[in-house]
C-alpha cells in the first residue's frame, strides 16, 4: 500500500521499473520556516527507511537564501547514508555553485549528485545503474 511521505509524495515512487523517492521543497517561496519544518520531517522519514534510496529533490517556486542551503545541507549530510544518488531540480546556476561551494567546505563525502531542470530526465538517471 502507497503511504505519503511528509512533504506529500507517494512511496514508494514507482517509475519506468525503479523506486525512488521525492523530497518536495518546491513551491515554498520565501517560507523558510515551513520548508526548514518539512525538511527535519523528510529526514526522520529517510532515516526510517531499512535502506539507501535515490532521491530527487523538486527546488521549484522556492527561494534559495544561504539558510536554506546550509539547512539542505545539513540534512543532507545526516541522512547520507540513507541516500544512493542524488537528482537536485530547479536550481538556477548560481544555487548550484555556492551549493558546491559549501559541500566542498565542509568535505562532506556526497553521493552520486546531478542537476537537473526537468523532472523526467532527472528520475531516469535515478533509476538507472551507474
Amino acid at each position: 500500500m502507497l503511504k505519503k511521505s511528509p512533504g506529500g509524495s507517494y512511496f514508494p515512487y514507482y517509475y519506468k521499473g525503479g523506486e525512488i523517492h521525492c523530497l518536495k521543497y518546491g513551491s515554498y517561496y520565501d517560507d523558510e520556516a515551513s520548508l526548514f519544518n518539512v525538511m527535519r520531517a523528510e529526514e526522520a522519514f529517510v532515516l526510517s527507511l531499512n535502506r539507501a534510496m535515490p532521491i530527487w529533490v523538486d527546488w521549484y517556486k522556492t527561494v534559495i537564501s544561504e539558510a536554506v542551503l546550509q539547512e539542505f545541507v545539513n540534512s543532507m549530510e545526516r541522512v547520507q547514508h540513507r541516500v544512493s544518488k542524488l537528482a537536485l531540480v530547479g536550481l538556477r546556476y548560481g544555487d548550484r555553485v555556492r551549493l558546491k561551494k559549501i559541500w566542498k567546505r565542509l568535505g562532506m563525502q556526497t553521493p552520486q549528485i546531478r542537476f537537473f531542470r526537468d523532472p523526467e530526465d532527472a528520475k531516469t538517471w535515478l533509476i538507472h545503474e551507474g
